[in-house]
């Protein structure tokens, strides 16, 4: 890219009626090293990845950022996915971000800006509007969170089958006892 702008700016020159070595002397290739900071992903974001990479869900990639929403909002890491799965099989059948069906009433839809802030917003929802006023599970939330009376049983199965599959990892053992117990959808 700057080769690029380096020749056509050679080429533009004599047009410009300066002389090649002003000109070549005023031209600055400015090149700023990105910084690229890793972390390990927490050993839940590892389960929930593979986890939703068994459903083939894009929301696999945003493991991380269910775990730490989470956490933030002192929230069951498995309650979000779990809504996902039913309001869009995890983020298959959705528009705008939006996994959870939240803020959608008949015609009225929300979008949000990316996966990330899907998960935070509804995240910090949830903690607010449903969780601190005692509705505390599924079968409680769905009172006010969908119309469907079946809602909650179809949410409480989510969360069970996700923590069987967390189970079945060993949730406190190491990386390489996740992988063993056979999963297939590797992160690392």
């Amino acid at each position: 890219m700057n080769i690029k702008i380096l020749l056509i700016t050679i080429l533009l020159l004599p047009l410009s009626g300066l002389s090649f070595d002003k000109q070549i002397s005023s031209i600055q290739i400015v090149s700023s090293p990105t910084q690229v900071q890793a972390k390990q992903l927490d050993q839940r974001a590892q389960i929930l990845a593979a986890y939703l990479a068994k459903y083939n869900s894009p929301l696999q990639y945003q493991a991380q950022d269910f775990i730490e929403a989470a956490d933030t909002y002192g929230v069951d890491w498995k309650l979000v996915p779990a809504i996902s799965g039913v309001e869009s099989t995890f983020g298959k059948q959705s528009y705008g971000f939006n996994a959870w069906g939240w803020g959608i009433y008949g015609d009225q839809t929300l979008d949000f800006n990316s996966w990330r802030d899907g998960i935070y917003t509804v995240t910090e929802g949830l903690k607010q509007n449903y969780i601190n006023k005692g509705l505390t599970n599924p079968y409680a939330m769905n009172k006010v969170y969908a119309a469907s009376p079946t809602w909650g049983a179809h949410v409480a199965y989510f969360l069970a089958d996700l923590e069987k599959f967390s189970d079945r990892y060993h949730y406190k053992n190491t990386d390489s006892s996740f992988w063993e117990a056979g999963n297939s959808a590797k992160l690392n």
